[in-house]
C-alpha cells in the first residue's frame, strides 16, 4: 500500500463514543473492531483477515525516498528505546530497520526498560506460546506504564495483523498506547508523533501489503553476519500456518538492490550474509518483466566478495533443479541447507496443504545429495497435526533416520485463529502428542550427536562471533555447516573467520583449541 493508498483508507477519527453501539454486554472473542472504536481518537485502521487473506493483482511500488520528517529527526535526542523481539530471523530484521529509524530521530538504544522512553514488543504470531509471552511482558510492563505516563508502549509485528489479539489487547490491556503492523513499519516517525502528541491510543495495521521500501535505515548488531531481506510474504497458505496473512502476499526486491546492499556490506567487512524471506526460495516468482529466480540471484551473489552466504526459510515445493546447480558451486554457497519437512506423512502433509508428498521430499533430498554430496540438511518438524495417527507419526520418525537431519526444530502443534486446521478436531490426546515430540527430540539428539562425534580431531574454520555466554574467557562462533565451536583464543580473533582443531564433541556443540597459523618463509 503506498502513502496516497494509506489516505483513502477510511479512517476513524474524532469519534464520538455515544454514536457506537457498547460491546460491554459481549463476550471478547463475539467483539469486534468496532465495540473498541470507542477507545480512539486519532488513528483507527484495524487488522482484518478476511482481507488479507486476497491475493490481489495490484502492482507492488518500490520507493527510494524514505526519509524522517523534519520536525521528527531530532524527537528523540537525550531519549531512549528498547525493542524486544520474538519469533524468526524476520521479525529480527525488522527490528533492525525500527532501530535504525529511531536512531536516525536520535533516541539512544537501552536494555533497561526503566531508561527507556519507547518500548516496542516486537511480536511473533506463529505459535500460543510466543503469543503468551508477550501478554506476559505486557502485563509486566504495566507498573513502569502508571509509573512513567509518558512511556511509549506499543507492540507491532505479526500479533498486531491479528483481529482477535488487536482486541485483546483494547479490552485488557489499556495501557498500550501503540499498535501496528508488518507493513507499515516505514510510518514509525508517524506514529510515534502521534503517540507523543495526540496522547491517545494509536491503532494502524494494514490489512493490504504494503509497497517495498527500499532505502530504510538500519542498525545492524556487530559487523560480523547481516541478515538481508529479498522478499516478503508467503503465497503457500499451510492450513496451519498465519503468516499469509500477516506478511502478505509474496513480494520480491529487486535484484539489482539486494546485490547493491551485499556488495556494501562485503566493503564494510560483514563476514556473512543470510538471504531473508518467509519462503524464500520462491524468490522472483512474482516478477513479470524476467525470469529471475534465488539461483539466479545466489549466482550473481557467488561474485561478490564475502566469505559465507547462507539463505532462510526454504520450501520444498520451491526448491528447484537451478539452485541446487547453483548450491554446487560452493565457494562462499554455504552447504547447509534448513528445508523444513514439516511431516513424514504424505496424508498429514496433504491436510497442512503442504503440496509434496513423503517421496516428493525423499526425491529432493536425494537430489542434493547427489550434487553436493557434504551438505548438511536440518528441518522443522510439527508433531501431533490434528488427528495424526500413530502409524502416521511413525512415518516421521523414519523419514528423519532415511534423510539423517542433524538437527531440528520440533514442536507440538499449536492452533491459530484463523487458520483452516483451527477448526479442525482433534482426538489426540495431549499427553499422547508429548510422548511423540520426547521420541522424535530423542532420535534428532542421537542424530545430532553421531554428526558431531565425526568432526573430533578435525580442524573447522569458525566464523568468530564473541565471547561465551557461559565463560568470558572461551570464544564463540560457528562453522559454514552451522555447529556451534567453543575454544580459547585472542579476543583479536572475533569478526574474523580461524582454524579451530576439534578436541571434544557434544549433542549441540563443539569445543576446540585454536589453531596456530604460522607464515611460510621462502
Amino acid at each position: 500500500m503506498n502513502e496516497q493508498q494509506r489516505k483513502e483508507q477510511s479512517q476513524i477519527k474524532q469519534v464520538n463514543s455515544a454514536d457506537i453501539k457498547s460491546g460491554q454486554d459481549k463476550p471478547l472473542n463475539e467483539k469486534t473492531s468496532a465495540d473498541f472504536a470507542k477507545y480512539f481518537e486519532t488513528t483507527y485502521e484495524p487488522p482484518n483477515l478476511n482481507k488479507a487473506r486476497k491475493r490481489g493483482r495490484d502492482k507492488v511500488n518500490v520507493h527510494y525516498d524514505f526519509g524522517i520528517p523534519e520536525d521528527m529527526e531530532n524527537i528523540g535526542k537525550g531519549k531512549k528505546f528498547l525493542i524486544r523481539t520474538y519469533g524468526c530471523q524476520m521479525n529480527e530484521h525488522d527490528t533492525e530497520v525500527m532501530a535504525g529509524i529511531l536512531t536516525e530521530m536520535g533516541y539512544e538504544a537501552t536494555f533497561d526498560t526503566n531508561e527507556a522512553d519507547i518500548i516496542l514488543l516486537n511480536t511473533c504470531a506463529i505459535r500460543e506460546n510466543a503469543e503468551n509471552k508477550v501478554f506476559g511482558e505486557i502485563g509486566h510492563l504495566k507498573p513502569l506504564k502508571l509509573e512513567n505516563p509518558d512511556l511509549i508502549l506499543g507492540v507491532c509485528g505479526c500479533m498486531s495483523q491479528e483481529e482477535s489479539v488487536v482486541n485483546k489487547i483494547l479490552e485488557k490491556h489499556q495501557h498500550v498506547d501503540l499498535i501496528f503492523g508488518t507493513h507499515n513499519i516505514h510510518r514509525l516517525p508517524h506514529l510515534v508523533k502521534e503517540a507523543m502528541f495526540g496522547k491517545e491510543k494509536i491503532v494502524e495495521v494494514w490489512s493490504k501489503e504494503g509497497d517495498i521500501i527500499e532505502n530504510l535505515p538500519k542498525a545492524r548488531k556487530g559487523k560480523i553476519k547481516a541478515w538481508v531481506n529479498i522478499m516478503y510474504g508467503c503465497d503457500k497458505f499451510c492450513t496451519y500456518c498465519i503468516v499469509p496473512m500477516t506478511r502478505g502476499k509474496e513480494r520480491s526486491r529487486k535484484p539489482e538492490d539486494i546485490i547493491q546492499e551485499i556488495r556494501h556490506l562485503a566493503a564494510q567487512g560483514y563476514q556473512e550474509v543470510t538471504l531473508l524471506g518467509q519462503n524464500v526460495n520462491a524468490y522472483g516468482k512474482d516478477f513479470e518483466e524476467m525470469t529471475y529466480g534465488l539461483g539466479d540471484l545466489m549466482d550473481d551473489i557467488h561474485k561478490i566478495d564475502i566469505p559465507r552466504v547462507r539463505f532462510t526459510t526454504s520450501h520444498p515445493r520451491d526448491f528447484d533443479d537451478r539452485l541446487i546447480e547453483v548450491l554446487a558451486q560452493g565457494g562462499n554457497l554455504l552447504d547447509h541447507i534448513h528445508l523444513p519437512v514439516q511431516s513424514g506423512s504424505s496424508e498429514v502433509l496433504k491436510r497442512m496443504n503442504r503440496k509434496y508428498t513423503r517421496e516428493d521430499y525423499l526425491e529432493l533430498v536425494r537430489k542434493i545429495r547427489k550434487a553436493i554430496p557434504n551438505a548438511t540438511l536440518t528441518t522443522d518438524i510439527i508433531v501431533g497435526f490434528p488427528n495424526e495417527t500413530e502409524e502416521q507419526f511413525e512415518e516421521t520418525m523414519t523419514l528423519v533416520e532415511e534423510v539423517g537431519f542433524e538437527a531440528a526444530f520440533t514442536f507440538i502443534y499449536s492452533p491459530r485463529d484463523g487458520t483452516p486446521a483451527a477448526r479442525k478436531k482433534d482426538d489426540v490426546p495431549e499427553d499422547v502428542k508429548k510422548q511423540r515430540l520426547y521420541r522424535l527430540n530423542e532420535l534428532v539428539n542421537k542424530q545430532s550427536a553421531t554428526s558431531m562425534k565425526t568432526y573430533n580431531e578435525a580442524v573447522v574454520q569458525v566464523l568468530v562471533e564473541g565471547e561465551s555466554k557461559k565463560n568470558p574467557d572461551v570464544l564463540a562462533g560457528y562453522t559454514s555447516k552451522n555447529k556451534l565451536v567453543n575454544f580459547k583464543g585472542p579476543k583479536s580473533s572475533i569478526g574474523k573467520i580461524v582454524d579451530v582443531k576439534i578436541t571434544e564433541s557434544k549433542t549441540w556443540s563443539l569445543n576446540g583449541i585454536m589453531v596456530e597459523t604460522t607464515a611460510e618463509v621462502n
